[in-house]
């Protein structure tokens, strides 16, 4: 059985990415920055994406939809922010429920940054779950970690999860792996793709979790690793956060040396698959990348929804079935013809 997905603030697409993993056929991404829309056009030609602004849409032409996702923009409750919440004008919940009202979907999934999940928050939280329980929701709410679920990264999300009554019993969040993933393995082969004679010694060194991928904001300058902490705790790791490479270091990178990531490196961190293509300079793409929901983690949670929706119960994340979510590969291919990734990070 097939099932349906609509997502609003689709990004670079990396939780439709995880979504289609799971099994679910995009119906519609609706996103308002145009690099964004570019990317996902030309690695899903086939998805209906739209270049707009939530507020504008009228999302009853879907009614009835499996799946409304939508990563609703962070700002108002990021602790990189003012943390104002409902008094910010950026705020988006209340046409995420208006949204959710007019096509009246089976399931819901909502993402956010942690911050959401902090005391300051209580009201406004109870607040939405009382509106998702008047339109015929029960909804629970998780702060999930990437690390997990196989990204080498602390990438912390909250997540809320609504569905019907007679499927909710059959939700069950999804289970972390037994098994946790660090960065120089994850990007080995890419950091030693130049020929760098240091590459074998890094993988050792960088075989731990990274700090949270930071993609900022237009307002920002050039793209880097993050905050004066974050760019710390990348040191460690023989890192230099302080920029983004264009290429992987060359044999004359000196084999002791801390190297820069380049967008390709970050977007495995992030577990994006090496087929998915961004559109862009340099910088607009290492935004795309470092802002986007991790695909393996929207992977593990579709699972979860999709189990729920066929009133089945989901399958434990551990031993064989750990491996089968990271191997598993995407479809990069449609009618039989490759994507062209011409002009894309």
């Amino acid at each position: 059985m097939t099932h349906h997905v609509i997502e609003f603030c689709a990004g670079g697409g990396g939780q439709a990415l995880g979504l289609e993993m799971a099994g679910f056929e995009c119906e519609a991404a609706v996103e308002i920055d145009p690099d964004c829309c570019t990317t996902l056009r030309a690695n899903r030609p086939w998805w209906d994406v739209r270049n707009d602004d939530m507020r504008n849409v009228d999302a009853a032409r879907w009614k009835g939809v499996d799946l409304f996702a939508a990563g609703v923009p962070c700002p108002p409750f990021s602790v990189a922010g003012k943390q104002l919440g409902s008094s910010d004008d950026r705020d988006m919940f209340p046409d995420a429920l208006r949204l959710i009202e007019e096509c009246s979907p089976s399931a819901v999934l909502l993402e956010n940054v942690p911050g959401f999940a902090s005391s300051k928050f209580d009201d406004y939280r109870k607040k939405l779950l009382r509106r998702l329980e008047k339109l015929g929701y029960q909804a629970d709410w998780k702060v999930v970690q990437a690390a997990d679920f196989g990204v080498p990264q602390l990438r912390p999300r909250f997540l809320l999860v609504a569905l019907r009554p007679q499927t909710f019993d059959y939700f069950q969040w999804p289970t972390a792996f037994d098994r946790k993933t660090g960065v120089g393995p994850t990007i080995g082969d890419l950091m030693s793709a130049g020929g760098w004679r240091g590459a074998t010694q890094w993988i050792e060194k960088a075989n731990r979790i990274a700090p949270t991928v930071v993609g900022g904001s237009k307002k920002h300058g050039g793209p880097d690793l993050g905050p004066t902490r974050a760019k710390k705790q990348w040191r460690e790791m023989h890192v230099d956060g302080l920029g983004i490479a264009d290429q992987p270091p060359n044999s004359d990178f000196n084999p002791n040396g801390h190297p820069k990531l380049t967008v390709r490196m970050v977007a495995r961190i992030q577990s994006f698959p090496d087929g998915w293509q961004f559109s862009g300079k340099k910088t607009a793409a290492y935004r795309q990348v470092g802002n986007a929901f991790p695909p393996l983690v929207a992977k593990a949670i579709g699972r979860s929804i999709r189990s729920a929706l066929r009133m089945q119960r989901a399958p434990s994340n551990n031993g064989d079935e750990q491996l089968r979510l990271l191997e598993e590969p995407a479809v990069y291919y449609s009618s039989g013809q490759p994507l062209k990734p011409h002009h894309f990070m």
